[in-house]
């Protein structure tokens, strides 16, 4: 058989797999999602791993993929990280915060913002002192803390939970949804209900020549790179995906390779062990295959996921 005959087959294939989608979710969505019970896989870099599960554990209010989730939002795994606004470290702590609040956190004899065997244990530290302030307001316990991080402890005690501030409610959920995508499952994770759409619009652009930085714009020719693909097809059902692959990887749960459905996107990396050393992203369509914008001179095409780089795969959820 020719490749073309051979394309053509796929192709097929995947239009069955888009209905399928559905069916697949319809099997799936009884199952419970388990409780967090540690880090997915590759979701912290190595070297902050075991900090980040010991200290995730300090209090009831916190857990691993919750500190994880903060500590990626505020500097991206970037122990040398410094804002506009003087906040520092890989934890961000502004100078009197960490003045008042950090703690010698690898037993050194210092206390030092910028090293994360200190910032770590005080982003943790912390984050319980906040939840011990606010442990009487009504609500979510987590999300009281998280509130109390962005906004203080006392807008939380005065309204009585969250308070109505956009960036605060922005905030808690922006973590919360990120702790979904640090936390390794127990259960199966639940499908979404825009794979099909994503899928279709991927499709949409088989044959497309590969652009690096492509975003699909008529200035570009209509051409993608890998994650441009993923985030214009889900753009395409109403779901915002950052730009770059090694953070679309934390854009929802992680579904094991024996869970994985139509619409998942699957990622590829030099490290399977570091989420930060993912390179390459496609969304997957089933039968060991994904759509994907593979490379310089290659054009938007089917290929096999199961590669010696394969690293695992995220189900992106809305939110």
């Amino acid at each position: 058989m020719g490749l073309g005959g051979g394309l053509g087959l796929l192709a097929g294939f995947v239009a069955l797999l888009v209905v399928g989608t559905y069916v697949a979710a319809a099997n799936l969505a009884g199952g419970a999602t388990g409780a967090a019970v540690g880090l997915a896989k590759g979701a912290v870099p190595s070297a902050y791993q075991g900090l980040v599960q010991k200290w995730g554990n300090l209090c009831p209010a916190l857990n691993p993929a919750l500190l994880a989730a903060q500590l990626y939002q505020e500097s991206g795994w970037k122990p040398d990280a410094q804002s506009h606004a003087a906040a520092q470290g890989i934890a961000q702590f502004i100078p009197g915060t960490w003045a008042a609040h950090g703690i010698d956190g690898d037993g050194d004899g210092d206390r030092d913002v910028w090293d994360p065997k200190d910032a770590i244990p005080s982003a943790a530290s912390y984050d319980c002192k906040l939840a011990s302030y606010v442990k009487d307001a009504p609500g979510d316990k987590t999300d009281n803390m998280l509130a109390a991080y962005n906004a203080g402890a006392y807008a939380v005690i005065k309204y009585g939970g969250v308070p109505p501030y956009e960036e605060t409610k922005n905030y808690v959920s922006t973590i919360r949804k990120l702790e979904q995508s640090f936390a390794a499952k127990k259960g199966r994770v639940d499908p979404s209900k825009q794979a099909a759409g994503a899928i279709y619009f991927a499709q949409q652009k088989l044959g497309t020549p590969y652009l690096w930085g492509g975003n699909g714009t008529p200035e570009q020719g209509g051409r993608f790179d890998c994650s441009g693909l993923t985030k214009a097809a889900y753009k395409s059902v109403g779901i915002e995906l950052p730009r770059v692959a090694n953070d679309q990887w934390n854009s929802g749960p992680h579904p094991k390779r024996d869970e994985l459905l139509p619409g998942d996107l699957v990622f590829f990396g030099t490290d399977l062990n570091n989420s930060r050393s993912i390179d390459h992203v496609g969304i997957y369509v089933g039968g060991g295959h994904m759509i994907d914008a593979p490379y310089t001179g290659a054009k938007i095409r089917f290929d096999p996921i199961d590669t010696p780089k394969y690293f695992g795969a995220t189900r992106p959820t809305a939110g």
